[in-house]
């Protein structure tokens, strides 16, 4: 959840200009990959390496404070195949066979001379991979040319309709990597085909499957097919390895046709897919004494609240319905979802349980509690963000030292408290393990209080 983004998508016939450092650097780490490989390379396999490339400049600008823009991505017809550092796609029309518990897609064509360069490409089928770790969890598979229909199997089963393969590994059963590598992506890429469409899944997890079976059926009318499992050879005319990826919690709109693709769009499928009634949060008015409904996720193995119920107390004097809860795995997605919607802030500190804004109201408040240390930038990025595309209101409230647990554990003046900056330099890990996995807050409720008056103002705005 809290890997960074390193790259963009990439292309041949645009590039954002650069400052002159980032660009020499860039020209160096281009002439050496270009002096590694062969100048007869195939054109798939140069989006490869040019995309190779471009993690290095990625690299290369985060650390002079660049920043990179997305730009449009390079097709080679009939395969539309793009390698990132952060997701896999590959798009294939014509003659596509699919051999379960093989990890195999094979594609017959004449149009392109196999001999001539790569006649393959291993693809990740999951919508990151920056962490290694995790992405063991997650099979390879290969998209392999043939000009010879006699070099790969016979078809057992035809489909006159295309088909999406994913993987289920990787992250998922973390409620933010749920949505935001699977549910989201799924939903970007399988828009278009208007329910017609195969779902293929590998690295399955049947209990995952089931827990979001009522929306992936909402995206497709066919059966759900574990691609690991069986004999059978799968032959479609369209088929897409991998999924869509933009941005944590976000869709792309700009490759939307007619405006559907866009997350105002989503939260509405979101709001027909597990019945949630409100659209809108509560408009307060003077003299009114409706009471708006603020939900405490409440962590319970790392970055606790310990004095949720403090909080609790403070919140109804200020006005506010309170309810604490937070979701797990053997909680009902529907009926939790239903709960979600029917608050008007959701508030917790930062974690996996934020994702549930999903299902706020337009106009609801959302509050962000950001530990003590350097997630500052993760954070925004997880859930602040994002917020803006959801129609949300966002506050965030960050934590002093002598709210923090980290406060008892170290003397003050080690560099966990007075240089975070270093830690960072270290790289995530170091990050994650001291200020994510190690703190604790207890929030001051004196300066607390006027985020919580604050959240007030704005729903009687």
């Amino acid at each position: 959840m809290y890997d960074p983004i390193f790259a963009k998508s990439f292309s041949k016939f645009e590039r954002k200009r650069f400052g002159f450092c980032a660009f020499s650097i860039s020209l160096i780490v281009a002439l050496s990959i270009y002096s590694t490989f062969k100048p007869c390379l195939h054109p798939l396999s140069i989006l490869g390496d040019a995309v190779n490339l471009q993690l290095s400049i990625d690299a290369i600008e985060d650390k002079l404070g660049f920043n990179n823009t997305a730009i449009e991505k390079t097709e080679v017809e009939p395969i539309y195949c793009i390698l990132k550092p952060m997701a896999d796609c590959c798009k294939i029309e014509g003659d596509v066979r699919i051999r379960a518990n093989s990890s195999t897609v094979f594609f017959v064509t004449s149009g392109i001379n196999v001999s001539a360069g790569n006649n393959s490409w291993r693809v990740q089928p999951y919508a990151r991979k920056v962490n290694l770790g995790a992405m063991k969890r997650v099979k390879n598979w290969t998209v392999t040319l043939a000009n010879n229909k006699d070099d790969i199997p016979m078809c057992t089963k035809n489909h006159s309709f295309p088909a999406i393969l994913f993987s289920v590994g990787g992250y998922s059963g973390n409620h933010f990597h749920d949505f935001s590598d699977l549910v989201i992506p799924i939903y970007s890429t399988s828009l278009r085909f208007k329910r017609d469409v195969h779902f293929l899944t590998t690295d399955t997890k049947p209990w995952w499957v089931s827990k979001f079976r009522g929306l992936l059926n909402k995206l497709s009318r066919h059966e759900i097919v574990d691609i690991d499992e069986g004999k059978e050879v799968h032959c479609y005319t369209k088929v897409v390895v991998g999924l869509k990826f933009y941005k944590e919690l976000k869709i792309n709109p700009s490759k939307s046709r007619n405006n559907e693709l866009s997350m105002y769009n989503f939260r509405q499928f979101l709001r027909q897919t597990y019945s949630l009634e409100r659209g809108k949060a509560i408009k307060l008015k003077k003299g009114e004494k409706k009471k708006p409904r603020l939900m405490i996720i409440s962590r319970k193995k790392t970055r606790l609240v310990t004095n949720v119920a403090e909080i609790t107390r403070l919140a109804r004097k200020l006005g506010f319905e309170v309810i604490v809860d937070e979701a797990n795995h053997s909680t009902n997605l529907s009926k939790f979802a239903q709960i979600v919607n029917s608050c008007d802030v959701l508030m917790g500190v930062h974690g996996a349980g934020l994702t549930n804004m999903v299902f706020l109201p337009d106009n609801a408040v959302l509050i962000q509690i950001i530990p003590f240390g350097g997630i500052d930038k993760f954070a925004r990025t997880d859930f602040g963000e994002p917020s803006d595309g959801m129609n949300l209101k966002y506050l965030e409230y960050k934590i002093k030292i002598t709210e923090s647990s980290l406060s008892k554990r170290y003397p003050l003046d080690h560099p966990v408290i007075k240089d975070a900056i270093s830690l960072r330099i270290k790289g995530w890990d170091a990050l994650n393990k001291i200020y994510l996995d190690q703190q604790n807050v207890t929030i001051d409720l004196h300066r607390f209080k006027g985020t919580l008056a604050t959240a007030m103002e704005i729903l009687h705005h």
